[in-house]
Protein backbone atom coordinates (compact mmCIF):
# COMPACT_ATOMS: atom_id res chain seq x y z
CA UNK A 1 0.00 0.00 0.00
CA UNK A 2 2.74 2.44 0.98
CA UNK A 3 4.37 1.59 -2.88
CA UNK A 4 1.18 2.80 -4.01
CA UNK A 5 0.70 6.00 -2.53
CA UNK A 6 4.22 6.90 -2.98
CA UNK A 7 4.35 10.83 -4.03
CA UNK A 8 0.61 11.15 -4.83
CA UNK A 9 0.42 14.16 -3.26
CA UNK A 10 1.43 15.78 -6.45
CA UNK A 11 0.20 14.16 -9.34
CA UNK A 12 -3.04 15.26 -10.68
CA UNK A 13 -6.14 13.16 -9.25
CA UNK A 14 -8.85 13.46 -12.56
CA UNK A 15 -11.62 10.79 -13.56
CA UNK A 16 -9.28 8.32 -15.07
CA UNK A 17 -7.24 8.19 -12.63
CA UNK A 18 -9.95 7.54 -10.09
CA UNK A 19 -11.22 4.81 -12.32
CA UNK A 20 -8.02 2.59 -12.37
CA UNK A 21 -7.31 3.54 -8.59
CA UNK A 22 -11.06 1.42 -8.02
CA UNK A 23 -10.45 -1.31 -10.06
CA UNK A 24 -6.88 -1.62 -9.06
CA UNK A 25 -8.68 -1.91 -5.36
CA UNK A 26 -10.75 -4.36 -6.47
CA UNK A 27 -8.29 -6.24 -8.23
CA UNK A 28 -6.44 -7.07 -4.69
CA UNK A 29 -9.58 -7.81 -2.66
CA UNK A 30 -10.26 -10.40 -5.44
CA UNK A 31 -6.92 -11.71 -4.70
CA UNK A 32 -6.98 -11.67 -0.81
CA UNK A 33 -10.07 -13.74 -1.16
CA UNK A 34 -8.82 -15.77 -3.80
CA UNK A 35 -11.68 -15.02 -5.83
CA UNK A 36 -11.12 -15.28 -10.04
CA UNK A 37 -11.69 -12.32 -12.10
CA UNK A 38 -13.66 -15.13 -14.19
CA UNK A 39 -15.89 -15.21 -11.76
CA UNK A 40 -19.25 -14.17 -12.06
CA UNK A 41 -19.44 -12.05 -8.58
CA UNK A 42 -19.94 -9.04 -8.50
CA UNK A 43 -17.94 -5.94 -6.90
CA UNK A 44 -20.28 -4.85 -4.03
CA UNK A 45 -20.47 -8.38 -2.79
CA UNK A 46 -16.55 -8.28 -2.98
CA UNK A 47 -16.86 -5.02 -1.02
CA UNK A 48 -18.52 -7.25 1.41
CA UNK A 49 -16.45 -9.78 1.86
CA UNK A 50 -13.57 -8.00 2.47
CA UNK A 51 -15.35 -6.11 5.36
CA UNK A 52 -16.60 -9.25 6.89
CA UNK A 53 -12.79 -10.61 6.76
CA UNK A 54 -11.14 -7.38 7.69
CA UNK A 55 -13.69 -5.15 9.40
CA UNK A 56 -14.85 -1.51 7.64
CA UNK A 57 -11.68 -0.36 6.08
CA UNK A 58 -11.05 3.35 4.43
CA UNK A 59 -11.22 3.87 0.72
CA UNK A 60 -7.89 4.80 -0.83
CA UNK A 61 -9.72 7.50 -2.57
CA UNK A 62 -10.10 9.45 0.50
CA UNK A 63 -6.38 8.88 1.84
CA UNK A 64 -5.21 10.12 -1.31
CA UNK A 65 -7.38 13.06 -1.26
CA UNK A 66 -6.47 13.93 2.19
CA UNK A 67 -3.05 13.56 1.91
CA UNK A 68 -2.95 15.94 -0.82
CA UNK A 69 -4.94 18.47 0.93
CA UNK A 70 -2.43 17.97 4.05
CA UNK A 71 0.47 18.66 1.21
CA UNK A 72 -0.80 21.90 0.28
CA UNK A 73 -1.76 23.45 3.31
CA UNK A 74 1.88 22.42 4.59
CA UNK A 75 3.48 23.97 1.16
CA UNK A 76 0.90 27.19 1.03
CA UNK A 77 2.56 28.23 4.99
CA UNK A 78 6.32 27.66 3.46
CA UNK A 79 7.95 29.87 1.15
CA UNK A 80 9.84 28.07 -1.63
CA UNK A 81 9.86 27.06 -4.97
CA UNK A 82 7.00 24.44 -4.21
CA UNK A 83 4.54 27.34 -3.14
CA UNK A 84 6.16 29.57 -5.96
CA UNK A 85 4.80 27.25 -8.80
CA UNK A 86 1.56 26.45 -7.07
CA UNK A 87 -0.07 29.26 -7.07
CA UNK A 88 1.88 30.66 -10.36
CA UNK A 89 3.09 33.79 -9.02
CA UNK A 90 6.71 33.89 -11.32
CA UNK A 91 7.84 37.14 -11.98
CA UNK A 92 8.45 38.36 -15.36
CA UNK A 93 6.12 39.15 -18.38
CA UNK A 94 5.94 36.74 -21.80
CA UNK A 95 4.50 37.24 -25.10
CA UNK A 96 0.86 35.41 -25.28
CA UNK A 97 0.61 33.29 -28.63
CA UNK A 98 3.52 31.21 -30.22
CA UNK A 99 7.08 31.78 -30.15
CA UNK A 100 8.43 33.71 -32.95
CA UNK A 101 10.87 31.82 -35.45
CA UNK A 102 13.72 33.17 -36.13
CA UNK A 103 14.66 34.36 -39.73
CA UNK A 104 18.45 34.11 -39.90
Amino acid sequence: MSIFLYAWESWTLNADAERRIRAMVIRCYRRLLGISHKEPIKNEEVRRRIENAIGPCVNLLTIIRQRKLKWYGHTACSSGLAKTIMQGTVNGVRRRGRQRMDRT
